[in-house]
């Protein structure tokens, strides 16, 4: 009984302490370029004190995942090279704390380090093999929300900073190759769509239909100051505010035959300005006459993406079986020099009986590069003779790019409940979408550890 009463005594202090502020110090992870699940156990619970602080309504956590990767083919030099990622992760449940009805409060601080094989072995791709790393190698609030539910969930409304991945076009990040991994938007739209870790003001508002899907809308700031590394730790909105992302997305949620699945519709339109990718002023291309960039108002785009389970063993463990995926993105020709991005899939779950938490996935990809773009790169090659006679260097023409395709097969090995190894293999076509060039050829290695 004694031990029990200061056991409570303990956890009612350091709820107090966490309430005032101090709750920062413990945040953890929730995912690793897209928020994979915490899994419910608790490898560090401290004499079981995480696990009554879970009760009274705080729960945290951290995990670190790292990434290397070898071009066993491409590139100019063969290397290797690793990125790795700390989150840390903290979630109030506002309603055990304070009797909040339907409150939760969320905070995540990521720490990205280690360099990027893409560019050190000058791969020339057009998506990073190693999804893990950019937006600078550095320490960044990632979540800072508060979230508020009515009728029972039906309504709900999230406030805060945060990344427009996290809700609008969210998908897993079970692959190593960016063209598969986290909110395809981001993938070709980055310079305004801000994916995991980089995060802004936003506000989100969602129905939930029960038995049918939901519809979601949202207002996100643009503001391109926040991606540099002195803001990185800023909680404000430091000036640089170009315009207002606004997405929207509908999402139909079925049970085919017991199956369950996701299909979701949605669209974006961001207000802030931004240059054409071809034209200047006077509506020649910028890259052979030169002058000034034509500048275009509002940016757009949509994306198409469903994720089925089309089997599950009869009688068995329920988490095991085959699920099919597909996402399809499109953004605007005027202003991306990346205009669509297709990419398919399977995982399987359980592959092996033994093993029913190991998993097994392969995926293709295309990543298209506007054929605006490739016009001026073409006449830019008929403008030229082949020499260059005022210098006396032969001329180098220009490459004219079309699509990138990826393929990627992994097995993640389950080593403990906090613990996974996921080798993979990567085979890049026509990197950087120009098809005279070299394949490449990559093997890389995940290691994942969520505590």
């Amino acid at each position: 009984m004694h031990e029990e009463r200061q056991r409570g005594q303990l956890v009612t202090k350091v709820r107090r302490e966490l309430v005032a502020g101090a709750l920062l110090a413990f945040c953890a992870v929730a995912h690793a370029g897209a928020p994979p699940p915490f899994s419910p156990e608790l490898f560090l619970d401290w004499d079981d004190l995480r696990d009554l602080l879970r009760q009274q309504g705080v729960d945290f956590r951290f995990s670190y995942v790292s990434e290397t990767a070898t071009n066993l083919q491409g590139g100019d030099q063969q290397l290797w090279r690793y990125t790795d990622q700390l989150t840390f992760w903290g979630a109030l449940d506002l309603q055990k704390l304070f009797g909040f009805p339907q409150a939760r409060f969320n905070i995540v601080i990521t720490d990205r380090n280690g360099r990027n094989l893409s560019t050190d072995a000058d791969l020339g791709s057009l998506q990073q093999v190693q999804e893990l790393y950019g937006r600078n190698q550095t320490w960044r609030w990632t979540e800072f929300w508060y979230d508020q539910s009515y009728l029972d969930g039906k309504l709900d409304w999230k406030v805060g900073r945060m990344p427009e991945g996290d809700d609008f076009g969210s998908f897993s990040c079970e692959f190593m190759n960016l063209t598969f991994c986290g909110s395809p938007p981001g993938n070709i739209a980055g310079s305004y769509w801000y994916n995991w870790p980089v995060s802004q003001f936003a506000t989100r508002l969602k129905a939930t239909f029960a038995g049918l899907g939901y519809i979601e809308m949202g207002a996100y700031a643009v503001n391109p100051s926040l991606l540099l590394t002195r803001n990185a730790l800023n909680l404000g909105n430091p000036a640089g505010t170009t315009g207002v992302l606004a997405p929207l997305e509908i999402g139909w949620l079925p049970s085919l035959h017991g199956l369950a699945g996701s299909y979701k519709l949605g669209a974006w339109y961001s207000s802030a300005t931004a240059p054409d990718v071809v034209e200047n002023v006077g509506g020649e291309p910028l890259a052979i006459a030169g002058g000034t960039p034509l500048m275009r108002h509002g940016q757009y785009g949509a994306y198409v993406n469903f994720q089925q389970r089309l089997t599950a063993p009869s009688g068995g463990d329920s988490s095991r079986g085959l699920s099919v995926f597909a996402n399809a993105t499109y953004a605007d020709r005027r202003t991306s020099v990346l205009d669509s991005q297709v990419a398919i899939g399977l995982l399987y779950s359980g592959p092996i009986r033994s093993r029913p938490l190991d998993e097994l996935g392969l995926a293709a990809g295309e990543t298209h590069v506007n054929p605006r773009v490739a016009d001026v790169e073409r006449l830019e090659d008929a403008l030229d003779d082949g020499t260059t006679e005022a210098s006396g260097y032969a001329y180098e023409p220009v490459p004219v790019q079309s699509s990138e395709w990826v393929g990627e097969v992994f097995y993640n090995i389950h080593l403990r409940g906090w613990l996974d190894l996921r080798p993979n293999f990567q085979y890049v076509a026509q990197p950087g979408g120009v098809a005279r060039s070299a394949s490449d050829v990559i093997f890389g290695l995940r290691l994942a550890a969520n505590l």
